[in-house]
């Protein structure tokens, strides 16, 4: 297979986030991305180590993903609206892209090639956040708990697990609402 001119690492990492979004993380292997660039495996350790720095890089591009949309939904909104629209954008990235949500790494704090990434994605939610007066601990508690409503509804919502018919943005809008009362309680 002749070499693909031009192959980046950003490249290979496109390729390896087309083929999340059509097979899920499972469909991601050297061999696809390989086809799916053009060039036999082994022309990929060029970029990447192995399998498990690909994925590390995957993670940090959705990071970055949901880090830029989080920040454009809550720029110049403060309080109530800023985490209505962060909660909301963060929901709908999932909604859009829950095969590749599920690359996201559920804790690239303690990855050394995900850390910067994630830190900047806390940073957008903990900003968003200083409107009620929280610091410190209570910060990150309140923060933990907005990913733990958000990720626990869009992860069952894309996996088709809530059946009965009752609006789902209704009982999402619910939980919002819980949210909000919850960090007010807490000023």
């Amino acid at each position: 297979m002749p070499v693909r001119p031009g192959l980046t690492t950003s490249k290979v990492v496109n390729a390896a986030l087309d083929l999340v979004d059509e097979q899920g993380v499972e469909g991601l292997t050297l061999a696809a991305v390989a086809a799916r660039t053009g060039v036999a495996t082994p022309s990929l350790y060029k970029h990447v180590a192995n399998l498990a720095e690909l994925r590390g890089h995957v993670g940090v591009r959705v990071l970055e993903e949901m880090t830029g949309r989080f920040t454009t939904a809550v720029l110049g909104l403060a309080g109530d609206d800023a985490v209505h629209a962060l909660m909301h954008a963060y929901r709908a990235y999932v909604q859009e892209h829950p095969k590749r949500y599920g690359a996201m790494p559920m804790d690239p704090l303690h990855d050394e090639l995900q850390r910067e990434a994630g830190m900047k994605l806390m940073e957008v939610m903990l900003a968003t956040l200083r409107g009620y007066g929280l610091e410190g601990s209570e910060a990150v508690h309140a923060t933990r708990r907005l990913r733990v409503i958000v990720h626990g509804f869009a992860s069952i919502e894309s996996s088709g697990g809530f059946g009965l018919p009752e609006g789902l943005d209704d009982t999402y809008d619910q939980l919002v609402r819980m949210y909000l009362d919850d960090l007010r309680g807490k000023k």
